[in-house]
């Protein structure tokens, strides 16, 4: 069996004539966070959508435990143990904490017309998957929609757990929280890791990435950039790669020259 349970081979998704991603490779070993860092239209949304089950590779191998896979849909991706969080979190705000942990997956008791939903294991279940990620919830009867940014993120994260993902697909999980909020979302995705799931965390904020990354993969227009260990590459040096170095240097170049040219005006 192969070190990696998600390896792609030069893949590339085509939207017709446009090229979204070209020849990619990226491997995914279980027990790491493996960051995927890009600005807006890097190609991030498209990579992930691939790994996820939405798109198929239209060039390239994509290897899952080491065997070559073709996802028809998400849900048959899901089944193989890849769970993606997106940054809509796919949760109802007037259902409680217990629905939205079971939705699509409700555990019932009974039999015939009498099949219903089992709320009262469902409730302890849920409770308990919040409390091991470190959220502690009162009354798993609440609306999620009564709880923080960062409190769904968590739920969410919990849920894909629970239900034996392999693979966590993280899509901007500190997007628009806070500072403390934001900490709390990263702990849980060590406490991911620490269980020996492989997290696959895409962001844009190298601030959040950095601690927590054992991996990184850099994109930039559709291509790679190149993947690396976080003992090969500083944090400055993911942030000059992501910014474009020599374009921020033609920048600060014109920049100064307009001062220039403003001040012998």
């Amino acid at each position: 069996m192969s070190e990696f349970i998600i390896e792609l081979k030069k893949v590339s998704r085509y939207f017709g004539s446009v090229i979204a991603i070209k020849d990619i490779d990226m491997k995914v070993k279980l027990g790491e966070v493996h960051c995927l860092l890009g600005d807006n239209g890097a190609g991030k949304s498209t990579l992930i959508k691939t790994l996820a089950g939405v798109h198929a590779p239209s060039d390239g191998e994509y290897l899952f435990e080491g065997k070559p896979v073709v996802f028809e849909s998400p849900v048959e991706a899901l089944d193989s143990g890849i769970a993606t969080v997106y940054q809509d979190l796919a949760l109802v705000p007037l259902m409680s904490v217990t629905r939205n942990f079971f939705m699509g997956r409700e555990i019932t008791k009974g039999r015939g017309i009498f099949k219903r939903f089992d709320i009262e294991t469902a409730n302890q279940i849920a409770q308990k998957g919040m409390a091991e990620m470190g959220i502690n919830v009162r009354d798993p009867s609440q609306a999620i929609g009564t709880m923080s940014g960062g409190e769904r993120q968590c739920l969410a994260i919990a849920r894909a757990i629970h239900f034996g993902a392999k693979v966590l697909i993280l899509d901007e999980p500190t997007a628009a929280l806070g500072v403390k909020q934001s900490a709390n979302v990263l702990k849980v995705v060590a406490k991911a890791k620490a269980r020996g799931l492989a997290v696959i965390l895409i962001t844009h904020n190298v601030h959040h990435a950095y601690p927590i990354a054992d991996r990184f993969t850099l994109l930039n227009r559709g291509q790679s950039l190149g993947s690396f260990m976080k003992s090969e590459v500083s944090r400055e040096d993911v942030l000059e790669m992501m910014a474009g170095g020599q374009e921020l240097d033609e920048l600060t170049a014109e920049l100064e020259e307009f001062s220039r040219l403003d001040a012998t005006a």
